[in-house]
């Protein structure tokens, strides 16, 4: 929630707390609950109950449909519903879920039937057609990536800390290898694939190494020293 929201709150304080404000919901009688006590105690029942949940589909389901209906934040309730339904996913390595392909009114009413009949009918059916989805997309993306190279994942965090050397701290590739105390093979490995990626790093990709826009920005302008 801190880093979904970082920035969107009128209140910087109550980022990732339990709301102490009323919240309406635009289009609908649901009236949700305003005690921050209550709150608090309820959001911990939902995560503890979906813990219990062997099945990470229905974990997901069921993380969806009640941070929504709970609304224990300010803003961005629907949105971490969705992004907290993907934790399960992910933790057991399944398709993540995406609903870029739901329409604005299907959602709606799916939303509807929760909040004002508890009735979970609609959102079941929205949640099977758009998993459905993802589960084809995704097979598609990867079928489309090819296998990776095993070479790159296994050096994939000393390339992190050695980019972020280079970059944050100026340094050179051979003196950011020379920090790690590289053994002789893994050196000769690491060394052209650090600089092959140091060579194509830019604004659109340093969220991959952790690295802030204006760094990156002020060291692609140094004309990417990396000696």
């Amino acid at each position: 929630m801190p880093l979904l929201m970082q920035d969107l709150l009128a209140d910087p304080n109550a980022l990732g707390c339990i709301r102490q404000t009323v919240v309406n919901i635009s289009g609908t009688t649901y009236f949700p609950t305003q005690v921050p006590s209550l709150m608090q105690k309820m959001l911990e029942q939902v995560l503890d109950k979906a813990r219990q949940i062997k099945n990470p589909i229905e974990a997901a389901f069921f993380l969806w449909v009640n941070l929504a209906y709970l609304q224990p934040f300010e803003v961005g309730n629907k949105r971490t519903s969705r992004l907290a339904a993907n934790i399960t996913l992910m933790l057991y390595n399944c398709s993540p879920l995406s609903f870029l392909d739901v329409g604005r009114e299907d959602y709606a009413l799916a939303m509807m039937g929760v909040y004002e009949q508890r009735d979970m009918a609609m959102a079941a059916d929205v949640f099977t057609w758009v998993y459905r989805r993802s589960i084809a997309k995704y097979g598609v993306m990867l079928e489309a990536m090819g296998v990776p190279d095993p070479v790159r994942l296994q050096y994939r965090e000393l390339l992190n800390e050695a980019i972020n050397a280079v970059v944050r701290e100026g340094v050179t590739v051979e003196q950011a290898m020379d920090e790690m105390a590289l053994a002789v093979a893994t050196r000769a490995e690491l060394a052209p694939l650090l600089r092959s990626e140091l060579e194509v790093l830019g604004l659109h990709n340093c969220a991959r190494y952790r690295l802030p826009l204006k760094q990156v920005q002020a060291w692609i302008d140094a004309g990417r020293p990396v000696g």
